[in-house]
């Protein structure tokens, strides 16, 4: 029996490097790691306000000595894991960048949780013992397992800690849709009062649950906020926002940190929307045609949700 941990969740950004001969980067875990001898890709935790991006470039330059330059996103990917040398259990949001190599030279780090550094072939790669993060990214079998808890541990859908400030601090990840339906119209919900953006016009979605891919949690949060039923149809992108002092139903400043994931989804047969979460962040929803999105005024759309729609073109 696995014994009970504590539970904690991270974000994490990785690297895939490909050389010209196409073989693909990966670091060895050494023996400081909970996972001696596992390969990986490189990378590691979002710092607190830290955007991805800049995290996947920091983090691959530690581990391997090599600068590299994001050039895609190529997945976003959840998994838990125990830990019992260190009495915890985590669950990990892993978002997975392709990057091109601008300079620099592998380097071998002693008395680091990653102590090697290699360029390997899909095929050598395959014999190698990896995480199963690693070889979900590649396309590979995984050849070794994590620890995984028999049961999902409880954990608060918001937590908030205290900063080195002395303000109390929350990292969250989420997953919200641009969903359409067959005649075109954008889905929007608005947020509820007492909330950051209350009364503004938001995308479904929310904060993943404990142990739960993101796609999994959007199709949940759509049919809780609005009734539909959507269809998962492509990973758009991924956003970092920080509020230093925001100030939510909690009813003191958070030093906020939200990393989001946006996917495109397809509800085929829309339906009457009906908000199920009757008492939570969402008053109302409502199917609008993009010519009436357009035509909102900017202070009734979220940020997020207004940077969100004109990357996908749609404002």
């Amino acid at each position: 029996m696995t014994p009970a941990l504590e539970p904690l969740r991270r974000i994490a950004a990785y690297a895939v490097a490909t050389d010209p001969h196409g073989r693909v980067l990966l670091v060895r875990a050494s023996a400081r790691s909970g996972t001696p001898g596992i390969w990986s890709l490189p990378g590691g935790a979002v710092d607190h306000g830290e955007d991805p991006n800049h995290t996947v470039v920091r983090e691959t330059a530690a581990e391997t000595g090599l600068s590299v330059a994001v050039t895609g996103l190529r997945d976003v990917l959840a998994d838990m894991r125990s830990l019992p040398h260190r009495g915890v259990t985590i669950h990990t949001d892993r978002l997975i960048y392709e990057v091109s190599v601008r300079g620099g030279n592998l380097i071998d780090r002693v008395g680091q949780p990653t102590d090697m550094a290699r360029w390997h072939t899909l095929e050598e790669a395959q014999e190698l013992r990896l995480r199963p993060f690693t070889a979900a990214a590649l396309g590979l079998p995984a050849a070794s397992a994590d620890l995984r808890p028999e049961e999902v541990p409880d954990f608060p859908s918001f937590y908030a800690y205290p900063g080195p400030d002395g303000l109390h601090r929350a990292q969250r990840f989420a997953a919200y849709a641009i969903a359409t339906d067959p005649r075109n119209r954008l889905l929007l919900t608005r947020v509820a009062p007492g909330y950051p953006g209350e009364g503004c016009w938001h995308l479904p979605g929310g904060g993943t649950d404990y142990g739960e891919q993101p796609g999994t949690a959007l199709i949940r949060e759509l049919v809780e906020e609005t009734g539909q039923q959507g269809r998962l149809v492509e990973l758009l992108g991924v956003a970092s926002h920080r509020d230093a002092a925001s100030l939510g139903p909690e009813g003191y400043p958070i030093d906020w940190h939200g990393v989001r994931a946006f996917y495109r989804v397809a509800v085929d047969a829309p339906t009457e929307v009906a908000v199920g979460d009757v008492g939570g962040s969402t008053s109302e929803a409502r199917w609008m045609a993009l010519t009436d999105v357009a035509a909102l005024p900017s202070d009734q759309l979220t940020e997020v949700t207004a940077d969100a729609l004109r990357a996908a073109g749609l404002l």
